[in-house]
């Protein structure tokens, strides 16, 4: 439950960031599909350039939200 809920902070908290590159691989992961319209190029820019430094997991989570993005 605790993890949960400091899942869920972090996600609402980076829903506001604009500034993608002061946020973890994995909250980038989890806020794909909810970038706004107006930040979706800076988002795309950051998170492609980490696909090479991400683990096994990360890219598992990654390929699994792509579909989140492409809407």
């Amino acid at each position: 439950m605790k993890k949960c809920m400091i899942i869920l902070f972090l996600f609402i908290s980076s829903l506001f960031a604009e500034n993608f590159s002061e946020m973890s691989t994995q909250e980038l992961i989890a806020i794909m599909g909810y970038v706004k319209p107006e930040n979706q190029k800076k988002f795309k820019r950051e998170l492609k350039s980490r696909i090479s430094t991400m683990s096994d997991k990360e890219k598992r989570r990654y390929k699994k939200n792509l579909k989140r993005l492409k809407r």
